[in-house]
């Protein structure tokens, strides 16, 4: 019972978006009379090029928002796409390589099938299961088939194809680069709605029937436990399904099943709600972000232990909150509204457009207040620099000890790397800034905003400033050669160092570079097995002082790691 499993917490809750965002077609989306669905002009109708164009293109656009890929590098999930028919497939892919041909980096879609071309599934939704032979197929069908595959191809340098054995190992091939979140989008009209599991999808976009156990089983490709980023399992349907989903979950619980399957609504996580089923009360974006700025208008300024944890409590409730609050389109055009001069109204004609928002829904997303992205930074950096000085004490590293319990505060560092930016990302921030403003304190003043809210990227804020101090940026012409420049001066300024700390703290050259180069290869230093004792200086284990050098000396190695991790280069 999916009821039970997600009581239990093994399972997620699904949140269905009955998408309707092509009003010509709302007719026949909304249509359940199978005799009407087979009909040639209904078919026709459902595969017409504006209705395949208008929803690939809204896929596209909503692609990364669903998928948690906001942030430039980030893995977040993948996605897949079921369709009604081989013609949908074939139409749908095609749309998607045209929709993205000139673009640096599109989504790398993928499909498979073994249904003939002309072959509906049951249009009331059950899912048939197809197998691994495809001699059968019609050859226009087998032909776009081999044309997908050879596109997979040369994509990932395989060489699969349509005979039995080849396609059981494309499709073998393929669900592993699924699972692995190579294949961002999969586009399928049976296969993989059954039995597949992979935790790393959260997303299923459905233009096809479903209904009962077929559409329970198809929604359940989303809902697999992963982390803290991953809440629910997203469902967007471009045919009016909530009837059926309605119908298909109560049919396998009883009159409180909906509210234990389904995800709460946008206007809900917006002001706050309270649980049906446990009773708990739960505060929306508007309180949580209302609270915030009243309590800590200047974050860097906290300074009292207990205004350091109530800050963390409330952020890391504003972080829960927006990560759920991500996956909903009302919440991304709140966003996007942010960014949009509303003195002109080309753009604001254009952000109507591209969001599906009318006069009143602007008028409404106007309404409601939403930091500014530099605030929000502020709040992380400080969150980030409260987790650092906590770490700090429980350590030992610091003189005074905490005075107050934080053994109930969790930092939510999963949905904090969710939103990482990579140091890729932070060097043409760096490029861009420098057209703009020709002021390096100003410079500097942004890219530090921007570092210290990366819990990635924050222990290399000196390399930063130091490389935006002793370079001249304005004779780099373009963002590859800012990322090129950087990563030399952070190789010869990680070799200086280097040489500098094993001077220093006396320690053996040689078994030192061996163990940074292992640690910054791993990216973390490590304590276990006897590495760490061969770079120590000449001492007795027995020496009173042994342990308080090799603590010491571990520390900075670790922050020396911490720093050049990633940049590449010899010690």
């Amino acid at each position: 019972m999916i009821t039970d499993a997600i009581r239990d917490e093994k399972v997620l809750k699904f949140k269905v978006d009955y998408n309707d965002v092509r009003p010509k077609f709302k007719e026949i989306e909304t249509e359940q009379d199978e005799k009407k669905l087979t009909a040639a002009e209904n078919k026709q109708a459902l595969l017409h090029e504006e209705r395949i164009r208008e929803i690939s293109q809204y896929i596209l656009n909503q692609f990364r928002q669903k998928t948690h890929r906001l942030q430039v590098g980030s893995k977040g999930f993948n996605a897949m796409f079921a369709v009604s028919s081989v013609d949908a497939a074939k139409l749908y892919y095609e749309s998607f390589k045209e929709l993205q041909k000139d673009q640096d980096k599109p989504l790398k879609v993928a499909t498979i099938f073994s249904f003939s071309a002309n072959e509906e599934q049951d249009a009331v939704g059950e899912i048939q299961d197809e197998s691994f032979e495809v001699s059968a197929m019609e050859s226009t069908a087998k032909e776009f088939l081999r044309a997908a595959i050879n596109d997979y191809n040369a994509l990932f340098q395989t060489n699969f194809g349509v005979d039995s054995n080849n396609f059981q190992n494309y499709y073998r091939d393929l669900a592993k680069k699924v699972k692995d979140r190579e294949i961002d989008l999969l586009i399928v009209v049976g296969m993989f709605l059954t039995g597949f599991d992979a935790p790393t999808m959260n997303t299923l976009f459905v233009d096809k029937n479903l209904r009962f156990h077929g559409l329970l089983q198809a929604y359940s490709r989303t809902n697999r436990i992963y982390d803290a980023t991953k809440t629910f399992g997203n469902i967007v349907t471009f045919r009016d399904l909530e009837k059926a989903t309605v119908e298909a979950i109560t049919l396998y619980g009883d009159k409180n099943t909906k509210n234990v399957v389904l995800e709460k609504s946008y206007k809900e996580y917006m002001e706050g709600f309270t649980d049906l089923v446990t009773g708990e009360a739960r505060r929306g974006y508007v309180d949580v972000i209302a609270e915030l700025q009243q309590r800590f208008p200047n974050p860097e300024t906290i300074e009292k232990e207990s205004d350091k944890k109530a800050f963390v409590k409330l952020f890391g409730e504003y972080l829960r909150v927006e990560n759920i609050l991500q996956n909903y389109d009302e919440f991304t055009s709140l966003k996007a509204l942010q960014s949009v001069d509303m003195s002109n109204q080309e753009a604001v004609e254009e952000f109507k457009a591209k969001h599906y928002v009318s006069d009143e829904g602007l008028a409404a997303l106007q309404k409601i207040q939403v930091p500014a992205e530099r605030k929000i930074q502020d709040y992380r950096s400080t969150y980030n620099d409260i987790r650092d000085w906590l770490r700090r004490q429980k350590s030992g590293d610091e003189k005074v000890k905490p005075r107050i319990d934080w053994d109930d505060v969790v930092f939510e560092v999963d949905l904090l790397k969710s939103q990482e930016i990579n140091l890729d990302y932070i060097l043409e921030l760096i490029f861009e800034h420098n057209k703009k403003v020709k002021n390096k304190s100003t410079l500097i003043e942004d890219i530090r905003r921007v570092i210290r809210a990366s819990i990635g990227n924050r222990a290399k804020e000196s390399l930063m400033v130091d490389f935006i101090n002793q370079t001249d940026l304005d004779q780099i012409s373009d963002k590859a050669s800012v990322i090129d420049a950087f990563f030399s001066f952070a190789q010869t300024e990680q070799k200086r160092e280097a040489d500098e700390l094993i001077q220093t703290e006396n320690l053996n050259a040689e078994a030192a570079k061996r163990y940074i180069t292992s640690s910054l290869r791993r990216e973390f230093a490590s304590e276990n097995g006897t590495e760490l004792n061969t770079i120590l200086p000449k001492m007795s284990p027995l020496h009173p002082q042994y342990l308080t050098i090799k603590q010491s000396v571990f520390q900075k190695v670790s922050t020396f790691v911490e720093k050049f991790k990633g940049v590449g280069g010899q010690i």
